[in-house]
């Protein structure tokens, strides 16, 4: 019995020592640990990844127009607003005495400067530029004394495609920047300032903020307002027949049609615009 007993033993002993041999020789999931790491430091790339390129779109979502918040950029620090007439022209040979340099609403040029994301590397005739707010555009202007380098190139950027945005130096600017749409304006020391973007947001094409809602940025072209050839800034005062802000408009000019108002398929009168 005795022989019997210590037979079972040494069978059982001989099991367990098999099994702990396969336990051994298994070892530690070191692949398994290894894939789980790889997948979660995956995911918290890709979230990382996603948060810093979709902060600035997060970081502006309150300047983007809303019935409830239907002007964002009167909470902007700095802006400037005044409420101005739309749809009052005056002819190519005409100048304005605007009441804020550089202008962001009142009478203007019957032609309208290209706004269709286009940098001008010339100033050009403020009284078009103007009609291009009236449209809904954004106008960045810069002194070109005091923006160059990357602080140009960073706003270039913000404008080059972008529809109704346009940018052009503005010699004599009492700062480095300035922003304008239709009744606002906002002046910034740095291409880097956040209001800039900001300002962009609230305004271009905030149909709560300019008169012609639907109104064309597409340039005019030859014998209008082509964007190529532009009409020169005039950096001189307006003289004693300069066109006062409360104008009603020059004989031979048009009034603009309002919303939905595209560039005639032919150069017309100036002021004319195609419903």
């Amino acid at each position: 019995m005795a022989s019997g007993t210590k037979k079972k033993a040494s069978s059982k002993n001989a099991v367990r020592a098999a099994r702990s041999s396969v336990v051994t020789k298994r070892g530690f999931p070191w692949g398994t640990v290894i894939a789980v790491v790889a997948v979660v430091a995956l995911a918290a790339v890709v979230v990382t990844y996603y948060l810093v390129q979709s902060a600035p779109k997060r970081a502006l979502a309150d300047w983007v127009p809303s019935a409830s918040n239907p002007d964002p950029s009167l909470k902007l620090q700095g802006i400037v607003t005044v409420e101005y007439k739309g749809s009052v022209h005056v002819l190519p040979t005409e100048r304005v005495a605007y009441d804020h340099s550089p202008p962001f609403g009142g009478p203007h040029d019957g032609y309208w400067a290209a706004c269709t994301g286009i940098v001008y590397p010339k100033a050009v005739r403020t009284e078009n530029m103007v009609h291009s707010l009236e449209h809904g555009a954004v106008w960045i202007a810069y002194n070109p004394d005091q923006v160059t380098g990357d602080a140009l190139n960073t706003l270039k950027a913000k404008v080059e495609g972008k529809p109704y945005t346009m940018m052009s130096p503005y010699p004599g600017l009492d700062k480095p920047i300035s922003l304008q749409s239709w009744g606002h304006q906002l002046k910034v020391d740095s291409a880097d300032d956040q209001r800039v973007d900001e300002f962009i947001t609230a305004l271009r094409t905030n149909q709560n903020t300019y008169p012609e809602v639907g109104a064309s940025c597409d340039a005019l072209g030859p014998g209008a307002f082509d964007p190529d050839n532009p009409p020169p800034f005039d950096p001189t005062p307006p003289g004693p027949d300069a066109k006062p802000m409360n104008y009603q408009g020059s004989t031979g000019t048009q009034q603009d049609m309002g919303a939905g108002s595209t560039a005639p398929s032919a150069p017309a009168a100036p002021g004319s615009h195609t419903p």
